[in-house]
């Protein structure tokens, strides 16, 4: 997660501790989408990368794609991968973390630990698996967002 972060103990709980963690990561990745100014949304480091403004929509349909491994009642958001405006994105990137948020608590410790379908580039595994492998493609992405903001001459919300 971002530098700081605020942690509190640790529950004990494998579903309490996950959804700690998603939401954490929720508030992290809302502050550094919103810091980059909506005229600059189609800024890309390289001609051949994703736009800021697709970044985010990245996350937010990896978000919702991979958590629905994890099987639920729960309806998925739709995400509108051509949106442009910095409003309809940060609302789909929202959306994407409350959706998995509702997912999550659908969970327990026991349902977290049971083995799914996954893609076959992840194969198959626990559902607490695909759950953090969600969070570590998240985590990758703002890796790159970090850059994206400093060649713009900002400063990530983190390092402020």
């Amino acid at each position: 997660m971002a530098m700081g972060a605020t942690y509190s103990t640790q529950s004990g709980s494998l579903s309490a501790d996950l959804i700690k963690d998603w939401e954490v990561q929720k508030e992290t990745m809302m502050k550094i989408s919103n810091e980059m100014p909506e005229d600059t949304f189609n800024f890309k480091a390289t001609p051949t990368q994703r736009s800021w403004g697709e970044q985010i929509l990245h996350v937010a349909g990896a978000n919702v794609s991979l958590m629905q491994i994890l099987g639920s009642t729960v309806p998925a958001p739709v995400i509108n991968q051509t949106s442009n405006s910095k409003t309809a994105i940060l609302s789909a990137l929202s959306d994407s973390f409350d959706f998995g948020s509702a997912v999550l608590a659908e969970m327990d410790d026991n349902s977290l630990q049971q083995i799914v379908k996954g893609p076959s580039f992840f194969g198959d595994g626990t559902r607490v698996k695909f759950a953090y492998r969600t969070m570590m493609l998240t985590e990758n992405i703002y890796g790159q967002m970090v850059i994206y903001l400093r060649l713009n001459g900002l400063v990530p919300p983190a390092s402020q």
